[in-house]
């Protein structure tokens, strides 16, 4: 096949595979539209969706729309933590880039501002009028050039200011900054646990529908149309990989949780009226627990309601570093 599309595993994205002439011939809008749901990757040398699984639907549409062959899956499906170690391999990278691009504009700025900070301290160059003789003209479009050239060179500073900060956050990224947050590891616990759950709900739902279709019933989908058995099992599969995945997920951030110590408090070891710490808020007055997450109320003195009343707000028992004094 020449033109077809193909979901990759490895990257959990789709791409399409185009000859030139194809290509070539398709309308304006057809190409707008690949462009829209869609990345040119010139390693690969085809289009790869800009979404990932399982939000590939509108790539998946717009690959049917032009004609092109399903190909089905290729490749094997890397596990969330090799998907980690990928990104911040490529935040890595990616932090390299910008501070090149920094620099390089930081460079940029000074060359455009140098003839202007060369002539510090010359008042006649500042302060001289504009003659209308040839030589007065020259000077004064001279001057007005280095002027402008000034100008550009705060806009290349701010260039590289702007760079400078998107490296440092790539550089925050590869060093796996948030995973050493026991709060945002017990978040993304309990999203994929919740994911989970919906996700094995949905499979155990299409396996009663392929188990009718087995025992010959017939079956329709939301738009009416007749379930094949072929459908019912590809689909059973697709539900399949998506458990599979946010389970391994789930695990990743277990393992990553354990290793910074685990959960030390609960609503077994916590009772009304104890002062705890959480890094993000500081001190804070323990209220009631749940199974996961807890209540507690601000110390702060500007925390409070109109009534005085402290503000309360929730957490998850991970976020807990220490007690605290009184």
């Amino acid at each position: 096949m020449e033109n077809y599309f193909v979901r990759n595993r490895e990257t959990g994205k789709l791409e399409l595979h185009f000859d030139k002439a194809t290509y070539a011939g398709l309308s304006d809008a057809q190409k707008s539209e690949i462009k829209s749901a869609f990345l040119w990757g010139r390693n690969s040398g085809c289009w790869i969706s800009r979404a990932k699984e399982p939000n590939t639907w509108k790539a998946q549409k717009i690959a049917e729309s032009l004609g092109l062959e399903d190909a089905g899956k290729e490749g094997d499906r890397m596990s969330f933590a090799e998907q980690m170690e990928r990104k911040q391999q490529r935040a890595e990278r990616r932090a390299d880039r910008y501070e090149g691009r920094a620099d390089i504009a930081e460079r940029t700025g000074e060359q455009l501002q140098a003839p202007i900070n060369s002539r510090r301290g010359d008042t006649a160059f500042f302060t001289q009028p504009n003659i209308n003789t040839a030589a007065g003209r020259a000077f004064a479009r001279r001057r007005e050039r280095m002027f402008a050239a000034y100008e550009c060179g705060f806009a290349e500073f701010r260039k590289s200011e702007y760079w400078r900060e998107r490296a440092e956050t790539a550089r925050k990224t590869a060093a796996g900054k948030e995973l050493q947050d026991k709060g945002f590891v017990m978040r993304r616990i309990n999203e994929c646990e919740s994911n989970a759950r919906s996700l094995k709900k949905s499979y155990d739902q299409q396996k009663r529908t392929l188990d009718r279709l087995e025992a010959g019933e017939e079956l329709k989908n939301w738009r009416g149309e007749p379930i094949s058995l072929e459908a019912a099992a590809e689909s059973l599969e697709n539900w399949a990989e998506r458990l599979e995945a946010e389970l391994d997920k789930l695990g990743f951030y277990q393992d990553i949780l354990d290793s910074l110590g685990g959960v030390t408090f609960s609503k077994e070891n916590l009772k009304k009226g104890d002062l705890i710490i959480i890094p993000r808020w500081g001190k804070v007055r323990f209220v009631r627990g749940g199974p996961k997450n807890f209540t507690f109320e601000f110390l702060q003195p500007h925390m409070t309601y109109a009534d005085g009343s402290p503000m309360r707000g929730q957490a998850a028992y991970a976020e807990i570093t220490e007690r605290a004094q009184a």
